[in-house]
């Protein structure tokens, strides 16, 4: 029997600059062990919001979201932080990489950062993972030389450094090209082989179709939980 990783209940989120505007209405929703989950919704439905609120990022809303098992809402920014960087694994649309780094040491970054293992055991596990996206022949090349299908592997192995229980992306293959974003699904699919969960934003109908589950939002609800 599938393990719930996700929940989220009666979720609100508000902007207040200039003006009053609620963007998420009593969003409740929940994702299982092992589940590939599609948010598609046209601009401005509030997809990236909601994603933005169930990965941590954002923490101003009403609601509750517990993740393994913890109550997240609410948890102070330090263990916020930490819970982050060893659960959740987040890609963005841009890859984020520091350019002077390497591509190796792009992926050492969360890892050094949570400190739960020495610098020679985050470089081999670090080292395994860009085998996994197949860059490791680039492990020693500067982010900021690698195509942008090459950099979004890297950001995809460094949000895979910590063996996060689940991967969340917001539009990870809206500027690459049709070659590059077949290539991006079948590394997720083939996470989600291995036993990870991933929750993605997307706008891309062909993508979206070939996951476990799709979410429609419109104006700040899910109206369709396929």
């Amino acid at each position: 029997m599938s393990q719930q990783v996700l929940k989220a209940e009666k979720l609100n989120k508000y902007f207040h600059e200039p003006d009053t505007i609620h963007v998420l209405h009593d969003i409740s929703m929940s994702v299982e062990e092992g589940e590939f989950v599609s948010i598609m919704g046209k601009s401005g439905s509030g997809k990236s919001t909601l994603l933005y609120l169930l990965s941590t990022l954002d923490t101003q809303y009403e609601g509750t979201v517990d993740i393994n098992g913890t109550r997240v809402t609410g948890l102070p920014e330090n263990a916020m932080a930490r819970f982050r960087n060893e659960y959740i694994g987040f890609v963005f649309q841009f890859h984020f990489l520091l350019p002077e780094f390497t591509a190796l040491e792009n992926v050492m970054l969360p890892a050094l950062k949570l400190g739960k293992r020495d610098h020679g055991a985050i470089e081999q596990q670090a080292m395994e993972k860009l085998r996994k996206m197949d860059l490791h022949q680039y492990a020693h090349k500067l982010s900021g030389k690698l195509s942008g299908g090459q950099q979004q592997r890297v950001a995809i192995a460094r949000a895979l450094i910590n063996d996060p229980r689940i991967i969340m992306a917001d539009e990870p293959t809206g500027n690459l090209d049709s070659a590059n974003t077949a290539n991006i699904f079948d590394i997720f699919n083939g996470l989600v082989q291995d036993g990870n969960t991933i929750i993605v934003v997307t706008h891309d109908h062909d993508f979206a179709r070939k996951s476990t589950r799709i979410l429609e939002m419109a104006d700040g609800r899910i109206c369709t939980n396929g």
